[in-house]
């Protein structure tokens, strides 16, 4: 799921070499934290949230498919 994150991120950025995405388990949940370069966080974010929404719709869609839960988390 991060490289699917990360894929997702790297299409919308102007900068993807400073796309990173990281994996770590707490409490049977998976938390997928992203970080971006500074001047690309409007993007992912985008307006009024709606990019970053749809990213998370994405990666709960696909972690339900896996019986699992996953939280995406946009770090600065």
């Amino acid at each position: 799921m991060k490289t699917l994150v990360e894929s997702i991120a790297k299409a919308l950025v102007d900068d993807p070499t400073h796309v990173n995405a990281t994996e770590e388990t707490e409490e049977g949940t998976l938390i997928i934290s992203l970080s971006v370069a500074k001047d690309d966080m409007g993007r992912i974010i985008g307006k009024e949230g709606r990019t970053a929404k749809a990213i998370r719709t994405i990666l709960n869609a696909v972690s339900t498919k896996d019986n699992k839960k996953a939280i995406l988390k946009i770090v600065e």
